[in-house]
């Protein structure tokens, strides 16, 4: 029997200075793979995403996100991995663009290099009954957390827990207990955990983050767009960090260090915010060939 071969594009998205970032596959024409070939295909490639890029009546692209363990509604570093590589490729020479998931339409917007994915105005979900295990999972003190903050759930588009920490000492001594994290995860279906500082050790940034995601297969990202939007939201409604531009850094403490730079930009009518867009920048890495 012949065997299909499928060219996967490595990208790096939220590169900061052209360094570091979060490496997604990225599949193009990929209108005649079966979910099932997807799910291999990513499981194959071994990346926490890979992006499928096919045809849509309702947008410009439609993308379908897959871990190597299952299909996810969105991907904040695989969306601007695409995009950076439609828009190198002069698929898309527009200032805007748009993406069909499986839950609905997203705009895409683009800022010289930098594509930005539209997320959704942020819903809230106050998790601090839970403080005790989530701190268990984290190996973390309650003196550890920013004094007067709450824990929260935060969803614009995906769920994550949103955890504020002290300083840049606890963010970078964090060991993840992930069977712990996992079932917290399972149980308000969540991505995963983002745990942050305001207290950065680069002033130009607004928080430093990482992500655990063990649920989805994802042990640590180096960049995840669809928390850092959440994050900025947290910064700007419950700590008033009154500012519509965010810069959220994030890789820098995982054992191989991989630094990345998300930028949110909120848009808020009546101090409330309606929208917001994530964004960076995208930059190929390598490609290989898949066998089906």
């Amino acid at each position: 029997m012949k065997k299909n071969k499928v060219k996967v594009q490595i990208l790096n998205a939220f590169v900061d200075n052209d360094k570091g970032g979060n490496p997604a596959g990225v599949v193009l024409d990929a209108d005649h793979l079966s979910n099932k070939d997807k799910l291999e295909i990513a499981r194959k490639v071994g990346l926490s995403e890979t992006a499928f890029v096919s045809t849509s009546k309702s947008a410009d692209f439609k993308l379908d996100f897959f871990t190597p363990t299952k299909q996810i509604a969105h991907c904040g570093h695989a969306t601007v991995a695409t995009f950076s590589y439609l828009r190198q490729l002069g698929s898309v020479r527009a200032i805007k663009s748009s993406k069909e998931t499986i839950d609905g339409r997203r705009e895409i917007n683009f800022d010289g290099d930098l594509a930005f994915m539209q997320q959704t105005a942020p819903k809230y979900k106050n998790v601090s009954d839970q403080k005790d295990l989530v701190l268990e999972s984290l190996k973390i003190k309650n003196s550890d957390l920013v004094p007067n903050t709450s824990i929260e759930i935060v969803n614009t588009g995906n769920s994550f827990i949103i955890v504020p920490v002290k300083d840049a000492e606890v963010l970078k001594n964090i060991t993840p207990e992930f069977d712990l994290i996992n079932k917290i995860s399972e149980e308000f279906d969540l991505i995963g955990f983002y745990v942050f500082t305001n207290n950065t050790e680069n002033l130009k940034r607004d928080a430093s983050a990482r992500m655990f995601g063990p649920r989805y297969g994802i042990i640590e990202e180096a960049g995840t767009g669809m928390a850092a939007g959440p994050l900025a939201c947290y910064l700007f409604d419950k700590l008033e960090i009154n500012k519509e531009r965010l810069l959220i850094q994030q890789g820098e403490y995982m054992e191989t260090p991989s630094p990345s730079l998300i930028i949110v930009d909120l848009k808020v009518e009546d101090n409330s915010i309606i929208s917001l867009m994530a964004g960076g920048k995208g930059i190929v890495k390598s490609n290989m060939e898949i066998e089906l």
